[in-house]
């Protein structure tokens, strides 16, 4: 019996329908497993007090995201975002109800609760509890469209945390199956929003795959191995480097033995984290991007600019 040969294009085809796509935010875990990781890395960073407070923060979106009920958009919507190729419940036309403004009032009483954080974190809080509903919405819409100079910083990862627990208590409610790709393959399929970092699974059935983590909604989707996440670069224009390599050390193995690396592109200059769950069971994209700060000053002194930001450190305006 006569065999067709496969060309390498077709090969890829069939590689990729046996790669899980999406990986869906679990509600019941999503944040205890970031907060539970906040408070590990605390001990071994220099900044362990603002991971310690992160731990609070995100424990009370573990709170808000278990009562919170939302409206998911009906399949004919998904369907029409899908022919046009948007993400069904991107923040620009899947709009915020009050739930989410409910939410943050319930994460500033936790952070309230809570005596021991520095007093300027206590008015920090205090600013967001009393500010009128119109700088509230006014601010989640410059951090859902990444306006830097119209950001407060300081109450930033306030504001995020609750756009979070909206944002991902409507992605858990999708299936993988009614799910569509982008034609942007760098941008979350679900939101539109870029990722914090990428993670490499050890596990099955995502073992050896790589899946980005949108800094939003919390889903994963699958992306093919030494290409820029941000530009779609590939081959040669791809490195990795580590904190354990060193300033000014060529690359002589030791980033393959770190957890957390950095994705280098030498067509675009930028980078995002990768975190490998063969190195680390435990790593996770919000928490160890956080965590491994010396890696992004490491490489913003070779030159290297983020592709994207974390969702829970952001910088006051004019800086």
């Amino acid at each position: 019996m006569a065999q067709r040969i496969l060309e390498p294009g077709e090969i890829e085809t069939l590689a990729q329908r046996s790669i899980p796509r999406f990986r869906l935010p679990a509600r019941a875990t999503v944040f205890a497993r970031r907060a539970a990781r906040l408070r590990h890395l605390s001990a071994t960073t220099g900044i362990g007090d603002y991971l310690r407070f992160l731990g609070v923060l995100v424990d009370a979106q573990h709170s808000a995201l278990a009562d919170l009920s939302v409206s998911i958009p009906t399949p004919a919507h998904i369907e029409a975002s899908a022919t046009h190729g948007m993400p069904p419940i991107q923040p620009a036309v899947w709009p915020r109800t009050d739930a989410w403004f409910e939410t943050l009032k319930s994460i500033c009483d936790a952070l309230a609760a809570h005596a021991e954080f520095p007093a300027a974190v206590g008015e920090v809080i205090s600013r967001v509890r009393r500010a009128p509903r119109a700088w509230i919405e006014s601010q989640a819409d410059a951090l859902l469209q990444c306006v830097d100079q119209a950001i407060d910083g300081a109450a930033a990862p306030v504001l995020m945390a609750a756009l979070q627990v909206h944002w991902t208590a409507l992605a858990a409610c999708f299936t993988a199956a009614a799910m569509r790709a982008l034609d942007v393959p760098g941008l979350c399929p679900l939101c539109g929003s870029p990722p914090v970092a990428s993670v490499v699974y050890a596990q099955s059935p995502y073992q050896g795959y790589r899946y980005l983590h949108c800094a939003l909604c919390a889903t994963e989707w699958h992306m093919v191995r030494v290409q820029c996440s941000r530009c779609g670069a590939s081959g040669k224009s791809i490195a990795f480097q580590s904190a354990m390599m060193g300033e000014n050390q060529e690359n002589d193995g030791s980033a393959a033995e770190a957890p957390v690396r950095a994705e280098t592109c030498e067509q675009c200059r930028c980078y995002r984290k990768i975190l490998y769950q063969e190195k680390d069971p435990q790593v996770e994209p919000v928490a160890d991007d956080l965590g491994s700060l010396n890696l992004d000053l490491l490489l913003g002194q070779s030159g290297y600019h983020r592709a994207s930001g974390n969702p829970l450190l952001w910088q006051p305006a004019g800086n």
